[in-house]
Parts: structure tokens; sequence; C-alpha cells
């Protein structure tokens, strides 16, 4: 199933994660990372870890005319029962692609699926340099996060 975004891209489209995707997401993976927007990442892990990770029926791409050009996952933050309705959120669109209203189409997409598959909170950590403070050291330098999190009613 692939539907139009219907923001700013009228060629843009949002679908399942498939096989052949691969390829084009640890690319813009690897871009994110280089660019340090993805927290505490030095490198790219490998798409085995990847795929063991994220959950199933919470992985997006996003792509303008027929090339992926964002991607959005979901992992569990642990394997305790309790938690077994938490999720880490994970989006990143191309930086020729950004502002465009991908990102955000791709994150309610991630949010309509966690509210069909019962997960009560999405979440995410991301570096603004504030909140958080000396959190973890990343290239040696203690950074800062703010946790971002959804919460269903």
């Amino acid at each position: 199933m692939s539907v139009r975004t219907g923001h700013n891209d009228p060629m843009s489209s949002v679908r399942p994660l498939t096989t052949s995707d691969w390829t084009a997401v640890l690319r813009i993976y690897a871009e994110a990372v280089s660019h340090d927007a993805v927290p505490f990442e030095t490198e790219v892990p490998r798409r085995e870890l990847l795929d063991a990770r994220w959950l199933p029926g919470h992985r997006w791409v996003a792509e303008f005319a027929g090339v992926v050009v964002g991607w959005a996952a979901a992992s569990l933050v642990s394997t305790r029962s309790c938690f077994a309705g938490v999720a880490e959120t994970t989006v990143h669109v191309a930086e020729q692609f950004q502002r465009r209203g991908i990102g955000r189409t791709l994150l309610h997409w991630q949010v309509a699926a966690a509210d069909q598959a019962g997960l009560w909170t999405l979440q995410t950590s991301i570096f603004p340099e504030n909140i958080r403070e000396r959190i973890a050291r990343h290239r040696g330098l203690w950074r800062d996060t703010v946790l971002v999190e959804r919460r269903r009613q």
C-alpha cells in the first residue's frame, strides 16, 4: 500500500519498507550520521542489526519520483513486558529533501501504526544542545539531549 503524502511534494508517497529499500535507507542513515544528526552513533549499524531491532509493521519509506528520500522505524525500548507499549522512533530524510513535510508525514504514519498496534508511547532523543545535560559522551564530548514523547490517551 502506498499513499501520497499530500504535503508540498505532489509526487511523494509513503509505503512500508521492503528488502529492496535497504541500500537507500543505509545511505540516508549514513548522511545523518556524518552530520551528527543521530544521537551517539558514529557509524551506521549493519543492516542485520537494524532489521533485528526495528519492529515489523513499523518501518516506512518516503519516495519522491520513485526514489527513496526518507525513512522511519520504531524499536521497543525494553524487552520487559511492562514496557511492551513503549517504542523509540527514528525518522530521517535525505538532506536535499528536508523541509518539505516528508519527515512529518513519516512521523504521522508511525503514530497511526503505533495506535493500531497498541503502542502507548513513542519517544525519541535529539541533540538541541540543552536539557538532559551531559547524558553521554559522543566523539569525546559530553552531549545533552531532549527526550521527546507522544502518548496515546
